[in-house]
């Protein structure tokens, strides 16, 4: 069934990060994922030697460079890291993948002449973008070509209002719903109090769904309190009403900056409630002067944990690490998954690469609906016809400075 097109590309949307989804700044990326040089970013990488016959052509799109590239880099290395063992074990439907990503700069415009960059070098499917503004935009292109395209972390709503687009991260209403059904499944609170940013797209919608969710979950949200982008630095009025209504867990659905502050100053208060965030969390261990030793016990909703123990993610974090030096994170890791759910709807639909871009997307629309993949961001995942994911959350906590499996 064709989804309706968005009526919200533009200014509500035009900051929405991704993972995010949020219309607010992007932070900036740690030393240990500076950005490329510009022209490094749109160089094209083959993965696979040249072939004499068709070859898959898969792009790549997100921020890499600016503000936001600590996010569009982990994106294409996961991808890349799934398409160089695709390639090794035989590619998909016997045919190798060539690899080239684009950067979009975390900009509308700039994403759109990424894509027709893609489209012009012939790609047959979009891992991408990364972030939800330029997700919003490139989607109404990629449906007027009728081209498959699957973003690994555009979470705002209407990143898949095209008929063409998945997704393989949570909805930020998704998000909100099953924090709550995590909580209450696993017994951490009944008295529940929650911070939210009110100005923010993406941490108002997850709180909604929380609240939506909370009392079925056996939760009574014994206080509510939000700020604003423009009173985001002083939490203690907010906090101490959460103490005095005696709050045993507080959701905080919101980024890692001002995450930061509301750990310092309950510290400075004495309260210390479970605190439990979403993906927008992930990163409060390379907050700039922040005492990391106060995000002890810290819970996050995360899709990936990097040091489960599991065969897939041990093999996935060393060759993460050998190739690129550092540790991968959950954008690289739905990145990753988002290949290879390519590769399982387009063996499920018997496709090759001499079928048009057309052909093909009619195809993986409904074959993405019929499969059902277990990859490092959830097993079990399936795919309804709006685009959404559905698999079971993972949740992490920070122990000894580092983030370790809750379950």
């Amino acid at each position: 069934m064709k989804k309706a097109l968005s009526l919200l590309v533009g200014a509500v949307m035009a900051l929405s990060l991704c993972a995010c989804g949020s219309s607010g700044s992007a932070p900036a990326p740690t030393e240990a994922a500076k950005a490329p040089t510009a022209e490094a970013a749109g160089e094209a990488k083959a993965d696979a030697p040249a072939a004499d016959g068709p070859v898959w052509k898969i792009g790549g799109q997100g921020p890499l460079t600016g503000g936001a590239a600590i996010y569009g880099i982990a994106v294409v290395n996961g991808a890349e890291i799934a398409i160089e063992e695709i390639n090794q074990n035989g590619g998909i439907n016997g045919y190798q993948i060539e690899y080239q990503k684009a950067d979009d700069e975390h900009d509308q415009e700039k994403a759109i002449n990424a894509y027709n960059s893609l489209k012009d070098w012939g790609m047959h499917f979009l891992v991408g973008p990364t972030t939800s503004s330029p997700t919003i935009a490139v989607g109404t292109e990629a449906e007027a070509d009728n081209l498959f395209m699957i973003t690994p972390s555009g979470s705002a709503v209407d990143c898949t209002a095209p008929k063409n687009v998945f997704r393989v991260c949570f909805s930020d209403p998704a998000q909100g719903a099953k924090s709550a059904q995590y909580i209450g499944t696993h017994k951490l609170a009944e008295k529940v109090g929650v911070i939210y940013d009110s100005s923010d797209v993406y941490s108002t919608g997850i709180y909604e769904s929380f609240a939506s969710e909370a009392p079925g979950q056996g939760l009574e949200i014994v206080a509510t309190e939000e700020f604003t982008s423009e009173s985001n630095k002083n939490f203690s009025v907010q906090l101490q009403k959460m103490k005095d209504a005696g709050a045993e867990l507080v959701f905080l659905p919101f980024y890692y900056t001002e995450a930061s502050l509301v750990l310092t100053q309950a510290a400075s208060m004495d309260f210390k409630p479970i605190f439990f965030g979403c993906d927008g969390m992930d990163g409060i261990l390379n907050v700039e002067n922040f005492d990391t030793s106060l995000a002890e016990g810290l819970m996050l909703l995360t899709p990936f944990a990097a040091d489960a123990t599991d065969d897939l993610t041990v093999s996935f974090v060393k060759n993460y690490q050998d190739s690129y030096g550092e540790t991968p994170n959950q954008f690289a890791a739905d990145a990753y998954d988002a290949v290879y759910i390519i590769k399982a709807a387009a063996e499920k639909a018997n496709l090759n690469p001499e079928m048009s871009v057309s052909e093909l997307g009619d195809a993986m629309q409904k074959a993405i609906t019929e499969i059902e993949v277990d990859g490092l961001t959830g097993s079990g995942m399936t795919w309804n016809e709006g685009g959404d994911v559905d698999k079971e959350p993972k949740a992490v906590v920070i122990e000894n400075g580092a983030y370790a499996s809750a379950e």
